[in-house]
């Protein structure tokens, strides 16, 4: 178990560094450059600490490494801001909306993360660790949250199963609910911390492989059909509550009135002339009968 656990954190660099070259050739970092900037430091962050772990002291890998963790959970955490902001690039109101949920998830989790470290001082656990694993456990619950919305809500917002952005967020997805189910069952003490580890390094670079996978496949586009319609009114209630109408602004309603008196008005009018032309045509054929009594066929005969 040790030497798998070896392996599968060797091949994640290897990995990482085929999908930093597949996403520089197809040019996918101009559209997810936070994407970009996660996968490079994935590498740095390997390069820097596998030497620290083999030639430095304990102590020093043990704060670098949750150092690094730490900058990483941010990175991963604006990976989930960009690709919301590419599923909901054509919805302005909504896209706003969300970025100002995701500016108070994130203040809401560096508090907490205070929080507990403060409240750890005293324990056996380092401060640092308590605070980064706090913040790493509500990025994980965000990045499956986030797959969650996409599979449920992907045909309203037109957004493929095979895009770019549903693949970077099925990747975190797929990870962030593994490590969740494995700290579940080592908190109650189901699995050894070998197995942890084992588990978390195979499903991260599952998540990798499905990073690399999806980025040698071509993104569709976005689906413009009639199923968008409730994202559309989304878009325009939120819309109406921003830019609501004034309560004295009775022109419309002043117009809408004067164009039903109108329509009455004009088919008060038509009426009343069908009526008045009835009379006269009545008097018309009461003088054809009389100038002509004989019936049709008697005048036919007499010419």
């Amino acid at each position: 178990m040790h030497l798998a656990v070896w392996a599968f954190w060797i091949a994640e660099p290897a990995l990482l560094l085929a999908l930093g070259v597949v996403v520089y050739i197809r040019k996918l970092h101009r559209i997810f450059p936070v994407f970009g900037c996660y996968i490079a430091f994935q590498i740095l962050n390997f390069a820097i600490l596998f030497p620290v772990f083999k030639l430095r002291p304990y102590s020093e890998f043990f704060y670098t490494f949750w150092a690094f963790q730490a900058v990483s959970l941010a990175i991963g955490f604006k990976v989930i801001h960009e690709i919301f902001l590419d599923v909901f690039r054509p919805y302005h109101t909504l896209r706003d909306l969300g970025s100002v949920l995701f500016k108070w998830a994130a203040l809401v989790m560096l508090l907490v993360a205070g929080v507990v470290a403060a409240s750890s001082s005293g324990a056996d656990t380092d401060p640092l660790v308590s605070a980064v694993t706090t913040v790493e456990r509500c990025v994980r619950v965000i990045q499956c949250g986030l797959i969650l919305f996409l599979l449920v809500f992907s045909k309203y917002l037109g957004v493929s199963r095979k895009q770019h952005s549903f693949g970077i967020a099925l990747g975190f997805g797929s990870f962030a609910g593994i490590e969740l189910v494995v700290v579940a069952l080592s908190s109650s003490s189901h699995v050894t911390p070998p197995v942890v580890n084992l588990v978390n390094s195979l499903a991260y670079d599952l998540a990798v492989v499905i990073w690399l996978g999806y980025s040698l496949l071509k993104s569709p586009a976005r689906d413009a059909s009639a199923s968008l319609l409730m994202s559309q009114r989304w878009e325009q209630s939120l819309i109406d509550i921003q830019h609501p109408m004034p309560e004295d602004s009775l022109i419309p309603m002043f117009e809408g009135m004067v164009d039903r008196a109108f329509s009455r008005t004009h088919e008060d009018r038509l009426s009343e002339v069908v009526r008045s032309s009835e009379p006269s045509a009545k008097k018309v054929s009461t003088i054809i009968k009389v100038r002509n009594p004989l019936p049709a066929h008697h005048l036919s005969s007499k010419t």
